[in-house]
């Protein structure tokens, strides 16, 4: 049973609202709970008003299971609870891995993934670092190239745009400037998106800026569980990943295997299996899209989800086997729309896949603004449910 949970505190939140993973703004008297495969429970409404969730799921039928891996064994789990056991685990299994970052150490991080890890492994594991992203950023590079795998926080993902010379010149290229003499090691992480009227500078997406450089992975978890896994695979990978999360998927929960498991870093989750059109989305759009699934199937559509996770490079096989079946494409996504994460998705079906396409790829992005403060203006630049609805109905006429 799902219960309701307090988000941890953070160095950026001074009022005691609850934040939610999902897409619709809480209004006064509202309580809801979600889970991880997109289930809202109303528990509670002392107002006379309709959600706008109630109102895009009138009487719904379910959808087909969440295909996640989760099961009724193991642990259930927060999502910053799921980073934090694979971070612990990993510096457990490796000495070599360490954290750096502002706050990351008895303070615990802003959202509290590295809570705990100080006084068990030390503050030169846990290294509390200066306000000065450019410098420790390089400096956990530096560290890579000598043996050492860091893991490097970034308070907010807005804040890693002062280490991109470092990120971009030497993360990414020096294994190939240095002739293979180097390995870099590293992962960049840290929390981002829109949702919680941080204002234009807190709630970038830094897809776009990063998927361009060369020698860089990029991931971006969506469950407790595949954060987890996801977490353990990049620490152990022997190239630079940035691994993205969202700050309205921290307090995202699900039960998770008791036993050791590490996900790819490169390959996508089929999230709900469909015929009539294949909607390719990550992170926190996968609820939006979820959510739509369960009216797109009240009206008698078959919606094939794919969670692509790995955001460079694509996962193409399970995406092309998917395109090939269903022959319609809908990507949804809260990267912008200009240079984004789908416009390469689309250059690549295109390229790749194309002869299979009954109709042209239909991209839903955030809009071209800086990210409004207001909340309702704030919705206004991000996809929504509906949205998703009308572009699937628009696809399979």
């Amino acid at each position: 049973m799902a219960t309701l949970f307090h988000p941890p505190l953070t160095a950026f939140s001074a009022s005691n609202k609850l934040h939610f993973p999902s897409p619709i703004s809480a209004r006064k008297g509202d309580f809801f709970v979600v889970r991880s495969d997109a289930r809202m429970n109303h528990l509670l409404s002392r107002g006379t008003h309709k959600s706008r969730t109630q109102k895009l799921l009138t009487n719904a039928v379910a959808t087909k299971a969440d295909s996640s891996t989760s099961s009724q064994t193991g642990h259930e789990l927060l999502l910053f609870e799921a980073l934090r056991e694979g971070l612990e685990e990993e510096m457990e299994r490796d000495p070599r891995v360490c954290v750096m970052g502002e706050d990351v150490g008895h303070y615990g991080g802003s959202y509290k993934v590295t809570k705990g890890l100080a006084p068990k492994f030390g503050d030169l594991r846990v290294l509390d670092t200066p306000i000065a992203e450019n410098a420790f950023t390089g400096m956990g590079i530096g560290a890579a190239m000598t043996g050492l795998r860091p893991i490097v926080e970034g308070m907010n993902m807005g804040f890693l745009l002062l280490a991109f010379n470092q990120i971009s010149n030497n993360c990414g290229m020096l294994h190939y400037t240095s002739g293979g003499q180097f390995k870099i090691p590293i992962v960049i992480r840290g929390p981002g998106g829109v949702g919680r009227q941080l204002g234009a500078e807190h709630s970038q997406r830094l897809e776009s800026y990063f998927q361009s450089i060369p020698g860089i992975q990029m991931v971006a978890c969506s469950t407790p569980y595949n954060a987890k896994g996801l977490m353990k695979a990049a620490i152990r990978s022997e190239n630079p990943v940035i691994l993205f999360e969202h700050v309205l998927l921290y307090n995202l929960k699900e039960r998770i295997p008791d036993e050791e498991y590490v996900l790819s870093l490169e390959e996508a989750e089929m999230v709900r299996p469909g015929d009539h059109v294949t909607i390719l989305t990550y992170s926190r759009m996968r609820y939006h899209v979820m959510q739509a699934a369960k009216t797109l199937v009240n009206k008698g559509y078959d919606p094939e989800v794919i969670d692509i996770r790995s955001l460079k490079p694509f996962d193409l096989y399970t995406i092309g086997n998917s395109v090939k079946k269903t022959h319609r494409v809908l990507i949804v996504e809260e990267c912008m729309r200009t240079g984004g994460i789908g416009a390469s998705l689309t250059a690549s079906i295109t390229e790749n896949f194309n002869d299979y396409l009954d109709a042209p790829i239909i991209c839903l992005s955030s809009q071209d603004v800086p990210t409004p403060y207001a909340g309702t203006l704030e919705e206004w630049t991000v996809v929504q449910p509906a949205q998703i609805v009308a572009a699937v109905e628009q696809l399979c006429q």
